[in-house]
């Protein structure tokens, strides 16, 4: 029974997330650079892209930002032209008191100009999109990591859907199907993170969001590790509102003693205007540690594999591509590893801040 309400709690606060992230990415987008619109002009045709030297920072750029389309693949026609080949996104946008609605493949990869309720958008070579006029425009559009964050929702929420139902279903409780490769790995976060971080008789009010950062964090790493997945995990405003979230949760839950400890430190008062704006600086470097290292890490695990793979065309010799892609494959086996490696850290960084900012000054049970 403990178990079936540990997962319906972790599929509420999952929903709670992905709708949290799903208003605040957008608006956050400002924060790391859009992928650049692919340009047909710029590859007229096969001769002259091979004539062109091969720039591995806009490949790699362009790879782990956000855009407006799910791009796929390039093709090339008879003629030598290279066309992108992109599941169009829902753009949404707010401009001149009015909403408008379109499809990503209404600007072609920002060669076209579409028109909607009188006014004229356009797409810059950076995926910005502004009003012809200069009006002001708010884009909430679904982009690729938006959307990818979606797809992860859905999929968690179906996956501990079924691990719920699977409890239900058993007279004895006892775990059947997918829940028996889950069960451990919820057993783990409960009893090596929550527990000995929290209390023991603090941590179950805490373990649905743990869970749901723990999964979330881990299943979108594993995401972007597939072709032409996107990078949420290292968007540095999804793992920011991840952060605010633990900040929230462990100023929310801080007691007398927490509180305490800051505005009334145990030293000399002629040392509170030292150490008072210190513990206050306290309060916000947590959330920026843990974003800035969910973010470095996982970034820097797709720059380090596109960079190998760069080593190809950079060299132009097919006799680099057997040390270009064992590398690689070590560096993709690196990083699932560091996809769990980094859901637990923040998980278990998180626990702690909880427990630091709930423990009573007597208990050590958090310990």
């Amino acid at each position: 029974m403990r178990h079936c309400f540990v997962v319906r709690g972790f599929s509420l606060c999952l929903t709670i997330l992905g709708l949290w992230l799903l208003s605040a990415a957008p608006r956050l987008a400002w924060a790391v650079t859009p992928s650049a619109p692919h340009n047909d002009t710029e590859h007229a045709s096969a001769d002259t892209a091979a004539e062109e030297a091969f720039d591995p920072s806009k490949v790699i750029l362009h790879h782990i930002a956000d855009a407006h389309d799910w791009h796929l693949y390039d093709h090339t026609d008879a003629e030598g032209v290279v066309h992108p080949v992109s599941i169009p996104l829902p753009v949404l946008l707010w401009c001149d008191g009015s909403f408008h609605a379109m499809m990503s493949s209404a600007f072609e990869h920002g060669h076209a100009r579409p028109v909607s309720k009188g006014l004229t958008f356009q797409m810059d070579e950076h995926g910005h999109i502004s009003e012809a006029s200069g009006l002001r425009v708010l884009d909430f559009s679904i982009t690729k990591n938006v959307a990818s964050m979606l797809l992860s929702v859905v999929l968690l929420v179906w996956i501990f859907g079924s691990v719920a139902r699977s409890y239900a279903r058993s007279d004895q409780r006892l775990p059947g199907g997918l829940a028996r490769f889950l069960e451990p790995i919820i057993l783990f976060v409960r009893d090596d993170i929550a527990r000995p971080n929290i209390g023991e008789h603090r941590y179950q009010r805490y373990m649905p969001y743990l869970l749901t950062a723990f999964f979330f964090i881990w299943i979108n790493n594993l995401l972007g590790l597939l072709p032409t997945g996107a990078n949420l995990t290292g968007n540095i405003a999804v793992s920011l509102v991840l952060a605010v979230f633990t900040m929230v949760i462990t100023n929310w839950s801080g007691n007398k003693h927490y509180w305490g400890h800051i505005f009334k430190p145990h030293v000399p008062l002629w040392l509170y205007p030292i150490m008072v704006p210190v513990e206050l600086v306290g309060i916000i470097s947590k959330p920026i540690a843990l974003t800035i290292r969910l973010f470095a890490n996982i970034t820097a695990g797709h720059i380090i594999i596109l960079s190998l793979i760069s080593l190809i065309f950079i060299f132009k010799s097919m006799a680099m591509a057997p040390v270009s892609l064992a590398f690689v494959l070590f560096m993709e086996c690196l990083e699932m590893l560091v996809a769990v490696l980094q859901a637990y850290v923040f998980t278990l960084l998180s626990a702690l801040f909880i427990g630091l900012a709930t423990a009573e000054p007597e208990s050590n049970d958090h310990h």
